[in-house]
C-alpha cells in the first residue's frame, strides 16, 4: 500500500504543477503579450515563453497518467469507470487524454508548423487564448471534483 501513497503524492504534484502552469500561462502570460505586444507579434512572443514550459508540462502530464494510472490498478478502482457518481475519474482520464494529445502529438507534429506559417498571428493567438480558457475551465472543473469525489461527496 506504501505504493499507492506514493502514487498519490506524485499524483497530487504532478497536477499542481500542470494545471497551475496551465491557469499561470492563461491568466498572466497570455494576458501580459496581450497588453505589451503588437498583435502581429503575439505569437512568437507567447512561443519564446511557452518553448521553456512546454517541456516541464510534458513531464508533469506524463506523471499524472502514469501515477493515475498505478493507483487505479492497483486499487483495482476500473469498475468506477461503469458508474456515473464517479463522473470525475472520467473527466481526469478525459482531461489528460486531451493534454497528452496536445503536447504530444498536435503541437509537435502540427501546431507548431502552421502557426510559423501562419497568415494571421494575431488570429492565431486569439484562438489560442481561447483554447487556453476553455482549457483551464474543464481543468478546476475536474480539480474541484476530483477533490470532492475521492473525498465522498459524490
Amino acid at each position: 500500500m506504501d505504493d499507492i501513497i506514493i502514487a498519490r503524492a506524485i499524483h497530487i504534484l504532478s497536477v499542481l504543477f500542470w494545471i497551475g502552469g496551465v491557469a499561470f500561462v492563461t491568466l498572466v502570460v497570455m494576458p501580459s503579450i496581450r497588453g505589451s505586444t503588437a498583435p502581429d507579434e503575439r505569437l512568437a512572443a507567447f512561443h519564446r515563453i511557452e518553448g521553456r514550459f512546454a517541456p516541464q508540462a510534458r513531464v508533469w502530464v506524463v506523471l499524472a497518467g502514469v501515477s493515475g494510472f498505478w493507483m487505479i490498478h492497483r486499487a483495482q478502482m476500473w469498475d468506477r469507470f461503469a458508474y456515473p457518481q464517479f463522473w470525475w475519474m472520467h473527466a481526469m482520464a478525459a482531461l489528460w487524454a486531451i493534454f497528452f494529445a496536445m503536447l504530444f502529438l498536435v503541437e509537435p507534429l502540427f501546431l507548431h508548423r502552421r502557426m510559423q506559417n501562419s497568415p494571421d498571428p494575431g488570429r492565431d493567438f486569439r484562438r489560442m487564448e481561447r483554447l487556453h480558457r476553455i482549457l483551464l475551465l474543464l481543468g478546476v472543473v475536474t480539480v474541484l471534483g476530483a477533490a470532492a469525489g475521492s473525498h465522498g461527496l459524490f
